[in-house]
């Protein structure tokens, strides 16, 4: 029987920083990357956005005309307009 070094601990700071590199992956998968934009809440990110306050009006009398959250409303017309062909290209 042998005595074996204990494996060195590993600075998760570098090793972020290194997977951050655009080369780090191989075959460029960024469908496999995290998504780490906005900030952490449960399974989503939290954003900052701006609207106008007219469609704001609009987004709050469909949100309480449904019973839904506005942020359920916002993001099931995202949700709509991506999957749609909305922004599809020409």
């Amino acid at each position: 029987m042998s005595i074996q070094r204990k494996p060195r601990a590993v600075d998760s700071k570098a090793e972020k920083f290194i997977a951050g590199a655009p080369d780090a992956c191989a075959g460029d998968v960024d469908s496999q990357r995290p998504y780490d934009k906005g900030i952490p809440k449960g399974n989503k990110r939290q954003i900052s956005l701006t609207i106008a306050p007219e469609l704001l009006r609009k987004v709050d009398e469909v949100a309480k005309r449904t019973g839904q959250a506005r942020a359920a409303v916002i993001n099931m017309a995202l949700y709509r307009a991506l999957e749609g062909d909305i922004f599809s290209a020409r």
